[in-house]
């Protein structure tokens, strides 16, 4: 459940071997096991490996790049600005949302694969704050259920989930009403949660109570 359109730091000794063209990298960490990949993709992992770490707005490109070991200039053939490594990152944090719910609800059915999709949306928010709350200022326009990638959109996920669940009477005006009352109990509790509005000891346990196939009303 969750909405919208869209894994893997180096530190200490880094060596970088640019391709002519600075789209392959090779680094070396003693805490990294990345050889040999892709540059836009080793900026976009280690950008979400320092998200971990800070917030969306502590980020830097320079950072980005001092980690890994390259030039900072090379990261701007990639990103040209820090928004778009954002948006990057977002995309790649909302597939990865996305991954963790398909898991969640793998060998379940019906209403109890539906609460598991919840569930995972609420634990992926308090495992990735930070990420989480870039994915919802970063691509607002990804926000919209109606987007169409299922491989990458919880928002996908969710319509397919209502839609198996609401059954063949249910009308768009009521399909539309399940889906902002799902996805409103699962973010609106994730938000509570972030915010320190709501307190305890045990984070999964409470996921798991308010987020039940009776609280996931779909009429």
């Amino acid at each position: 459940m969750g909405i919208s359109g869209v894994e893997t730091h180096a530190n200490n000794v880094y060596s970088d071997n640019m391709s002519a063209n600075d789209n392959t990298v090779n680094i070396r960490s003693n805490k990294s096991g990345y050889h040999h990949g892709d540059l836009r993709s080793a900026l976009i992992e280690t950008g979400l490996k320092l998200l971990e770490q800070g917030s969306a707005e502590t980020l830097s490109l320079r950072e980005i790049a001092r980690e890994i070991g390259v030039s900072a200039t090379s990261i701007y053939r990639h990103f040209p600005d820090k928004d778009a490594l954002l948006a990057a990152l977002a995309a790649e944090g909302m597939a990865k949302l996305a991954r963790e719910q398909k898991a969640a609800a793998k060998g379940k059915d019906g209403k109890e694969a539906f609460a598991e999709m919840g569930r995972a949306y609420v634990r992926f928010a308090v495992r990735n704050p930070a990420l989480f709350r870039l994915i919802y200022t970063s691509l607002p326009a990804a926000t919209d259920p109606d987007c169409v990638n299922p491989e990458e959109s919880p928002g996908w996920l969710l319509r397919q989930s209502i839609a198996g669940l609401a059954g063949a009477k249910a009308t768009a005006a009521q399909k539309r009403a399940a889906l902002l009352r799902a996805w409103s109990l699962v973010h609106g509790l994730a938000m509570l949660i972030l915010s320190g509005q709501i307190a305890g000891p045990d984070a999964d346990s409470l996921i798991n109570e308010v987020v039940s196939v009776d609280s996931l009303k779909l009429r």
